[in-house]
């Protein structure tokens, strides 16, 4: 202790000193200096923390140069932060964090995953990145509903300034900023500078393309053509609708193409094109009434939804997850469900009652050598029924879903990624195909690392060099969405072959833009008949194509359906 000058008594250490003690996490609260200020202890302490971390958690990782602060609240079951990141004190991670190089998680900010943040992004204080939301159905209450979860991404060279909140679904595009206090519910595109509550566009940092800027996009013809379809497809949807409308089927039903008989598949491929476009539901009838019948169709025995007769009622034959077109509908009514805020009443039980080893010897009896797309379809079936089943707290028999993954990874084949060989006179049709289906269901909608990402990557784009199926004229919407999204799917993880995957996709891309057909839609193949299936279909695989051409901001939608790119929810919560 000194004395004060005036010699009335005791007072602190000198000012150097009591500096030292009030900033004491000094770098935990300004990280950005830590790997050049800090003493070397203090660096070869961090280094170890991460060294633990990462023996502790095999899905944990770090770049070089990263800082996690102690005082953080870290819960993540999955944490990869690129090359200089860093955490500062008393942020709250959980649930699937990715960030990119060069990104910054400043201090109070939360950030429950899934989140995925590009390079370059910086987040203020305080503020929340909430990959997630709660059931909101009456009668429940809100602590008991569910889960759900569609992730959020930011793109590269992106500011969130402090006291910003961000909610489950949005996608921030490269380049923006987003103001302070802002409430983003939507997506924000590329290069725009929005604020308030809720968010809108106040200027723009970049220009977009139909400004006349200098953007990414700017001068590409590619991107001006996506940008007119969008907007063209928008304005059309309603024609699109109306068109496969019957009011003449019992209680009004959509049919797939005029005049074809009806099927669930076209309800749900109606509710997901209104859900894309139209940021709604199908006009043709209340939304309300449109979900009760869905849910009403589910048996409740089985948890299978039946399909159609030629008249529009459901046949009384008890559903079997065997009929590849039952098993699809686990898939195309569950999510025209969820889209809407909706969800199944029953768990598909066939799939609940399920034990591991009868599952193994369900997947072992499979065709993958004959027909490994109807294999691929089946675990997509079960994959998703799973997904429903969890989300209606029936996980089913304990082993069972962590055996599907199991025999997944150990089966796939190294040398291609995939499952199954391909048969003779088709390449590696039904393979890639098949891929596409089964990781949708399992790797895809778990949001589960894919085991060999770079060798899917190599099968995929030889098979795509094949004429016999790619040529514009030969394509159709499965054989192109089978691509896209495995090439989608890998890339989240492997950067291998990138320019050439992103040459594919412009060409797949172009391609895609010349099928659309003014006031009808998509055709399923090129050169048919443009229906519901097709369209739903082809807008989902547009997104893909141009996500992987860094074009997707332009289409001003994002699939949430069956062929969401993103993953619907996690194995751990």
């Amino acid at each position: 202790m000194t004395t004060s000058p005036s010699g009335t008594g005791a007072v602190a250490a000198e000012p150097p000193t009591a500096t030292r003690v009030f900033d004491r996490h000094h770098h935990d609260h300004s990280p950005w200096g830590f790997w050049r200020d800090a003493t070397g202890d203090a660096r070869a302490h961090q280094a170890q923390l991460q060294r633990w971390a990462t023996s502790e958690n095999p899905r944990w990782s770090f770049g070089t140069d990263c800082f996690l602060s102690e005082l953080a609240a870290v819960q993540a079951d999955r944490l990869v932060l690129g090359d200089r990141s860093y955490v500062a004190a008393h942020a709250h991670l959980t649930g699937d964090v990715v960030t990119g190089r060069d990104c910054s998680l400043n201090a109070f900010s939360v950030v429950r995953g899934p989140v995925q943040l590009g390079d370059a992004v910086r987040v203020g204080a305080h503020t929340s990145l909430l990959g997630f939301n709660h059931g909101m159905e009456p009668g429940t209450e809100v602590h008991r509903q569910p889960l759900t979860s569609k992730g959020i991404v930011v793109g590269d060279d992106v500011w969130i300034g402090s006291h910003v909140v961000v909610l489950d679904g949005v996608r921030v595009g490269d380049h923006a900023v987003v103001a302070a206090g802002a409430v983003v519910t939507k997506d924000v595109p590329a290069g725009a500078v929005v604020g308030g509550n809720p968010a809108r566009v106040l200027r723009w940092r970049v220009p977009p393309p139909a400004q006349g800027g200098s953007g990414p996009a700017a001068g590409d013809e590619l991107a001006g053509r996506l940008t007119a379809f969008a907007a063209r497809a928008r304005a059309q949807a309603g024609d699109v609708l109306a068109r496969c409308w019957r009011p003449d089927l019992p209680g009004g039903q959509f049919t797939d193409t005029p005049g074809a008989a009806p099927t669930v598949r076209a309800q749900c491929d109606a509710l997901e094109v209104a859900a894309l476009l139209l940021d709604g539901a199908p006009p043709q009838l209340p939304l309300e009434e449109q979900l009760a019948r869905l849910r009403a169709r589910q048996d409740e025995r089985t948890g299978l939804v039946p399909p159609l007769d030629s008249a529009g009622h459901p046949v009384t034959a008890p559903p079997d997850l065997a009929d590849g077109e039952v098993a699809y509908h686990v898939l195309s009514v569950g999510y025209a469900l969820h889209l809407h805020g909706a969800r199944f009443e029953h768990p598909v039980r066939a799939v609940a009652e399920m034990d591991a080893a009868g599952l193994v010897g369900a997947l072992d009896a499979l065709p993958w050598r004959e027909h490994a797309w109807g294999a691929g379809a089946w675990v997509d079936a079960v994959g998703t029924a799973f997904r429903w089943n969890l989300d209606l707290g029936a996980p089913g028999v304990p082993g069972t879903l962590p055996a599907l993954f199991g025999w997944l990874t150990t089966r796939a084949d190294p040398r291609t990624g995939t499952w199954g060989c391909p048969p003779p006179g088709e390449g590696a049709l039904q393979v890639v195909n098949g891929f596409y289906r089964a990781s949708r269901g399992t790797y895809a909608q778990f949001d589960v690392p894919l085991p060999y990402p770079e060798r899917v990557v190599d099968t995929v784009l030889a098979h795509a060099a094949e004429a016999r199926w790619f040529a514009p004229d030969r394509q159709d919407a499965c054989n192109v969405l089978d691509v896209a999204h495995p090439l989608w799917l890998a890339g989240r993880q492997s950067t291998h072959r990138r320019g050439e995957v992103v040459a594919l996709a412009r060409r797949l891309l172009a391609d895609a833009l010349g099928h659309w057909r003014d006031g009808q839609g998509f055709p399923f193949r090129a050169g048919r008949t443009p229906g519901l299936q097709g369209t739903e279909m082809w807008l989902a695989l547009t997104w893909l194509l141009a996500d992987l051409a860094g074009l997707a901001d332009l289409l001003g939608f994002r699939p949430r359906g069956v062929h969401r790119p993103g993953p619907a929810t996690a194995l751990h919560p």
